[in-house]
């Protein structure tokens, strides 16, 4: 298992609800990682059972940025949202205490 497929989570409001209603947790992963790779590296990483992935690929964009607006690219990303067995949790998105505050 190449231990860079997972590059960082995804917090954001929308990502939070889908982990605490689906059980969900979306994650960046590489570009030429597979949902296989995937998988495996949630499962080694985070010893939970998952049941399922779907991954999004977004496209390379312009943006225009700095004092004199120029334009630069922004790379490909690409997502993973993956869902776990029931039961299961991934302790990195539990933020329901802090919200509940």
């Amino acid at each position: 298992m190449n231990q860079f497929i997972l590059k960082n989570p995804v917090i954001t409001e929308k990502s939070l609800f889908i982990a605490n209603n689906n059980n969900t947790y979306t994650f960046e992963v590489a570009t030429s990682a597979t949902k296989t790779q995937v998988v495996e590296a949630v499962e080694k990483l985070f010893n939970v059972k998952v049941t399922g992935v779907s991954t999004v690929m977004r496209s390379r964009s312009l943006r225009k940025t700095g004092k004199k607006r120029t334009t630069v690219l922004v790379p490909r990303k690409k997502k993973a949202m993956v869902t776990l067995a029931k039961g299961q949790t991934i302790a990195l998105f539990d933020l329901s205490e802090q919200v509940k505050k």
